[in-house]
């Protein structure tokens, strides 16, 4: 199961946008939040009596101008902003906005890739706000992925306390902007999906009464194949074959995707193929029965679109990219070497000021085996790629994301990145800089690769 499905990508993209909001207002001392924090002072005091506010108002003076200094020395490098943070948080324990400071680390340490970083804050926030229920579901994707059964049951209680939320709010609650229908409409894709995560949930622990009562409910709320295919598999495990093959039957003729995410389609029909001829004996009738179960529910129409590249990639190293003029590129090859990898799209303007940045830079590693320069195109429409490169003539190796994109979490343009020997991110830059770029750039790379075996390229190009 994808580790953000519809439902938790969608709060995870509300709740980290308030985190780039939060930077975004330090690094501009935004007048109307930091600054205001910071400079207001409070009326002169009458007495002694008044000094310990005084004394407070000093120390959040205090804590707000070293939180500033953190956050704008780190500059465009998400990297050094978690270090930052983390000595900040150190230095001042109670600080006044530790939960803006653990939602930054959330957001950055997720595009760092270092999930323990980001679920030891993500936690840390709900225990400082437990009404912060988007992070919560941050939280329980990140446990799910975790998989042991300690951190399987803290993401059950997370998805309990969402769900007693939710079954308590009315059409009154709602947006303005929302009306009755809408509103109930994303309740019941919300709620169907958090059903089903908590049964997925049992059902990986062996509870298997609890998990079936929980998708069911999924399933009653908003016909759905990931429920109908655990219910299968419940059925299975229970040798019930005959509800096995129907539910297995309505998770096949089901659309792919539904609230929780989308269903693996040849794996359940290899579960339905494997039990139809457990009774049977063979798969003689599959394909009527198969028909009349999609008569039946007349769904939309099967989505038959092919599956997406790299799917099954674990990690950095499973990727296996296409040049431009379609050759594999495995980045396996590339292993134990620092990569950089600059995310672009032949639509976006600041990237036809970085690529040749970029490429100038490169310049200066010819003829050495390391780092390796990518510049990585995320084009939808990829028939437009080869004629512009034809057009500006980058001198960058370039590749098609084929879904790195998504795994890495880049989310806008351009967005920079140098990897380590080991595989970690340690330097991500995500937007242009001109008052940082490419010395920022240079340093990471040098910081990768060691300057003890290599001169120090010049960051004035």
């Amino acid at each position: 199961m994808a580790p953000f499905p519809r439902y938790n990508q969608a709060v995870r993209s509300r709740s980290l946008a308030a985190a780039h909001i939060f930077v975004a207002a330090i690094l501009l001392s935004a007048p109307a939040t930091f600054a205001q924090q910071t400079t207001t002072t409070p009326p002169p005091a009458k007495s002694s009596k008044t000094s310990p506010q005084k004394e407070a108002t000093e120390k959040t003076a205090a804590a707000n101008a070293a939180l500033e200094k953190a956050v704008s020395s780190a500059g465009n490098d998400r990297a050094a902003l978690v270090r930052n943070l983390k000595a900040y948080l150190n230095e001042y324990p109670d600080a006044p906005r530790k939960a803006d400071v653990y939602r930054a680390l959330v957001e950055s340490c997720q595009q760092l890739r270092d999930t323990a970083c980001a679920l030891e804050n993500a936690e840390r926030l709900v225990a400082v706000d437990p009404d912060d229920y988007e992070m919560m579901m941050i939280a329980v994707a990140m446990l799910q992925e975790q998989g042991d059964d300690a951190s399987l049951t803290r993401a059950t209680g997370y998805l309990t306390r969402v769900i007693d939320r939710l079954e308590k709010e009315t059409p009154d609650d709602r947006s303005e902007r929302d009306s009755v229908e809408e509103w109930k409409d994303e309740q019941d894709q919300t709620r169907s999906g958090l059903y089903y995560f908590r049964g997925h949930i049992a059902k990986r622990q062996g509870n298997y009464d609890a998990a079936r009562k929980d998708l069911q409910t999924s399933y009653s709320i908003v016909a759905n194949a990931l429920a109908a295919d655990e219910l299968g598999e419940i059925a299975e495990v229970r040798h019930d074959d005959a509800l096995a093959i129907q539910q297995y039957l309505l998770a096949f003729v089901l659309p792919r995707e539904g609230p929780a995410g989308k269903v693996d389609r040849r794996d359940v029909r290899l579960s339905l193929g494997n039990v139809w001829k457990q009774v049977h004996g063979s798969e003689a009738g599959l394909g009527d029965a198969i028909l009349a179960a999609y008569d039946r529910l007349s769904p939309a129409q099967a989505d038959s679109g092919a599956a997406s590249k790299n799917k099954d990639a674990k990690s950095l190293y499973d990727f296996v990219l296409r040049g431009i003029d379609g050759k594999p590129l495995p980045l396996a090859s590339e292993k134990g070497k620092v990569l950089v990898l600059s995310f672009w799209a032949t639509w976006c303007g600041p990237c036809r000021i970085v690529e040749p940045a970029v490429a100038r830079i490169a310049k200066d590693y010819t003829g050495d085996p390391e780092p390796v320069f990518l510049a990585v195109n995320i084009d939808d429409d990829q028939t437009r790629v080869a004629p512009f490169l034809a057009g500006v003539k980058w001198e960058l190796p370039a590749v098609f994301a084929d879904g790195l994109d998504d795994y890495l979490g880049v989310e806008s343009l351009p967005t920079l990145m140098v990897v380590d020997r080991s595989g970690n991110i340690t330097y991500r830059a995500n937007g242009l800089d001109p008052a940082t770029f490419p010395a920022s750039l240079v340093a990471a790379i040098q910081s990768a690769v060691g300057s003890a075996s290599h001169a120090a390229p010049t960051a004035a190009h």
